[in-house]
């Protein structure tokens, strides 16, 4: 008896502790920096028993678990969109702890800091323009020498090579012309006019931080030539840089490119970021067998140093220079310096030398007022077979902002610019309209500007950006261009809606901008006085974020329509004679329209960039509707990353695939197709870390082995590659080619007919190093 209620009091009590223990609770909220986080995963484990407990917040924010034995335990956070959380919580005495969850959003979804839509610093979520930002954790997923190339993966940005002689090109937009897209450093102006063509690739990739893009016109803040769209390198703070970097690697077919960087810093307030790019390829190939390079050589060096300067109240100070010289040339193989301007071995040989300067400087005053300033001299000495083009080009520019924010519902914007533009080449562009005595008349631009916009903050969840732009072009006179853009956000931020409406407007120079008109056989007509170019433009972007509230998956959709309409657009005319290129204004209208949208999925190690473009670009002229040459209807863009952390490796796939181009043949008897196939170049690269300052990397570029001339029954590209100077070629009275026996389709020579990359498949190895400051 005694032992049935010694047992029955032992089980009394141990059921009176375990329902003590039971009572325990871990209560409390999860929140971020911007608002209360509904249904977010907790995981607690612990305790006498190793309990593991899954649960997820409420509509607000708010989480519960309780029937805890006592112990230790830890409280953790999964997020695809925060950093990761971990709090311990001790039970003794107590029987409830409630406590504050304040996750930090990740870097990777950060909100990024944008200047180009608005010209001053605001999130990526609150700016009224959408921007679309590239980190160099983009560009390293495809590494290529220069920023040009590794445009390739931006889903509606299409690296143009305009050239199948010397691969020169340029950068489309939506479909429209490289001269229609103006390329920035730091907000400046620096890569345009003459360096259109030519100034693209010497970049440094090393000092870029990001790379901002905006599609369809900004000519009310940024005037001419920002018709079709804004591509703005920012490059790096030397506050913010590593001690030192570098990054060099090579290809099996024989490229070497190096990219090193290092900063100084010469006391508190002084810090320096030098850069250095060289890039070496003389390696002839010629695999389509026409006796022409497949792909120019090139002997490329840059370099850039910044200086930042730390000044009281955190006022802006910095200055930058950079200098680029190339030699690259492309031609018959046997091609040697000798025959430089000659007419025996046909040769393209550019030799490029050009220096920029630019800074940005806050005046020491109360209000926030910028002075941004920049100077650039492009030096071009080339020549195409037997024809000559030396070209100078000196621009400089001055502009005053004053950012002026008015009780809490606008923010002005106020500036005043000055473009002066300098420019002289050997061609009859700068030649006086005398027959007799044709003396050279270089031309000076002067292109003085206002301009001023208003953000309107309507509530939390609407804006309003209005702003208007009055330029007066010494050669044209003057020039309106205004804009308006609405956004609305939803509460949450999830959800953005964005609407524009703006105009645009370039002056054109077809000899700085169009390559076309230089390379050989071709003769150019500029038919009339070329007017400016205007637009009128509308956009609607639409973005959404969607976080999984059970795992580590978030997925953002970015999505557009645009539409652009040009009641003057000058077109570079191949079909009206084969022999020439006419330039003229357009007696009609152009339209360039479309719709794009992008994907950014993230899933545990898997990540996924997905982009496509759909698009119509045409002219009508005396009721006639013309497809625009070499722009394709459809295209895509896509990169797909695996990582893992614990064994340092990662392997990146990506890609492009364009749809059919009309292209520029020579005439009805011209063999080569009218329009090119489908295509896709598509890489692979393998990473591997090697401890936390250190890594390799390796893999195939051009998978498929695509290139032009595999879909071309006589792999030529070139027209009539084996006469490049005419030699052989007849003539009738007009002037045009005629069909003889060594000549049956009545061809000349032309390597205008090019419409994507002339390299095959090739391996490559690299390697990055970076060195961090120690720790003292």
């Amino acid at each position: 008896m005694f032992r049935q209620i010694t047992v029955l009091i032992l089980a009394l009590l141990i059921n009176i502790h375990t329902s003590s223990a039971q009572q325990h609770t871990i209560m409390g909220d999860v929140s971020d920096s911007e608002e209360t986080l509904p249904f977010l995963s907790l995981i607690v484990t612990g305790g006498t028993n190793d309990t593991t407990i899954y649960t997820s917040s409420d509509l607000d924010g708010r989480f519960l678990v309780s029937k805890l034995l006592p112990g230790s335990y830890q409280v953790k956070t999964s997020s695809i969109r925060h950093e990761s959380f971990s709090r311990s919580v001790v039970f003794t005495n107590q029987t409830e702890e409630e406590i504050k969850i304040k996750l930090s959003i990740k870097q990777a979804v950060l909100d990024e800091i944008v200047i180009t839509g608005t010209m001053s610093a605001t999130s990526k979520t609150e700016s009224p323009v959408p921007v679309e930002v590239y980190t160099p954790t983009f560009f390293k997923k495809n590494p290529t020498p220069s920023i040009y190339e590794a445009l390739q993966n931006v889903n509606g940005v299409r690296p143009q090579i305009n050239c199948a002689v010397c691969n020169t090109g340029d950068i489309h937009i939506n479909g429209l012309e490289g001269p229609y897209t103006m390329v920035l450093i730091d907000g400046m102006p620096i890569v345009s006019g003459l360096s259109t063509v030519y100034g693209l690739s010497g970049i440094p990739m090393s000092i870029i931080e990001r790379v901002e893009v905006v599609k369809g016109p900004a000519s009310t803040l940024y005037g001419s030539e920002a018709v079709g769209g804004i591509i703005n390198v920012i490059t790096k703070s030397a506050n913010k840089t590593p001690v030192f970097s570098a990054d060099v690697f090579g290809s099996s077919w024989g490229e070497i490119s190096t990219d090193l960087a290092t900063k100084v810093k010469l006391n508190k307030n002084v810090q320096t970021l030098l850069g250095v790019n060289l890039f070496n390829y003389n390696n002839r190939i010629d695999n389509n067998a026409d006796g022409f390079t497949d792909l120019a050589t090139q002997n490329r060096f840059s370099i850039f140093n910044k200086w930042n300067f730390k000044r009281k109240e955190n006022r802006i100070f910095s200055l930058a220079a950079r200098y680029y010289h190339e030699n690259r040339f492309g031609g018959e193989m046997d091609w040697t310096k000798e025959n430089r301007g000659g007419t025996d071995v046909y040769g393209e040989s550019i030799y490029t030398d050009r220096w920029e300067l630019f800074g940005t400087y806050q005046l020491p005053i109360k209000e926030k007022v910028v002075f941004q300033f920049s100077a650039n001299s492009h030096d071009q000495n080339s020549v195409y077979g037997d024809t000559w083009y030396l070209a100078d080009q000196k621009i400089g520019f001055g502009q005053l902002t004053w950012n002026k924010p008015i009780g809490t519902k606008h923010d002005f914007l106020f500036g005043s610019a000055m473009r002066y533009t300098y420019y002289d080449d050997s061609t009859p562009a700068t030649a006086s309209a005398d027959p007799i005595n044709p003396t050279n008349q270089p031309t000076n631009t002067y292109l003085p500007g206002i301009f001023v916009q208003d953000e309107i903050a309507i509530n939390k969840q609407n804006k309003v950006l209005l702003g208007m732009r009055y330029d007066y072009n010494s050669s044209h006179g003057s020039i309106f261009t205004p804009r308006a853009n609405y956004k609305i956000t939803s509460k949450n931020k999830n959800n953005i809606l964005r609407l524009s409406l703006g105009t645009g407007y370039r002056v054109v120079n077809v000899f700085t901008e169009e390559h076309a008109a230089l390379t050989g056989s071709r003769e150019v007509i500029v038919a009339s006085n070329l007017n400016p170019e205007t637009s009128y433009n509308g956009n609607i972007n639409f973005v959404k974020k969607i976080f999984s509230t059970k795992s580590d998956f978030y997925l953002g959709i970015d999505a557009s329509l645009f539409y652009t309409y040009f009641n003057n657009k000058i077109f570079a005319d191949y079909d009206r004679n084969p022999n020439q290129i006419i330039y003229d204004n357009l007696n009609g209208f152009a339209v360039s329209n479309g719709a794009s949208i992008n994907f950014d999925l993230v899933y545990k190690n898997l990540s996924l960039l997905l982009g496509s473009t759909l698009m119509d670009v045409y002219s009508v002229e005396e009721d006639i509707k013309a497809r625009q040459k070499l722009t394709e209807r459809f295209s895509g863009t896509w990169a797909l990353s695996w990582k893992n952390k614990k064994i340092g490796l990662s392997l990146d796939y990506t890609g492009n695939f364009y749809s059919p181009m009309e292209l520029p043949t020579l005439g009805p008897l011209d063999p080569r197709p009218l329009s090119s196939p489908w295509y896709s170049i598509q890489n692979i690269q393998v990473t591997k870390a090697l401890g936390k300052s250190a890594e390799i990397y390796g893999g195939v570029k051009n998978l498929l082995n695509w290139t032009p001339w595999r879909k071309l029954s006589n792999n030529e590209i070139i027209a009539r590659a084996n006469d490049p100077f005419d030699k052989n070629v007849e003539f009738d009275d007009n002037g045009d080619a005629v069909s003889t026996p060594n000549n049956p389709n009545g061809l000349t020579f032309d390597p205008a007919y090019i419409y994507g990359p002339n390299q095959g498949i090739r391996g490559f190895l690299g390697i990055r190093l970076t060195l961090m400051k120690s720790k003292k």
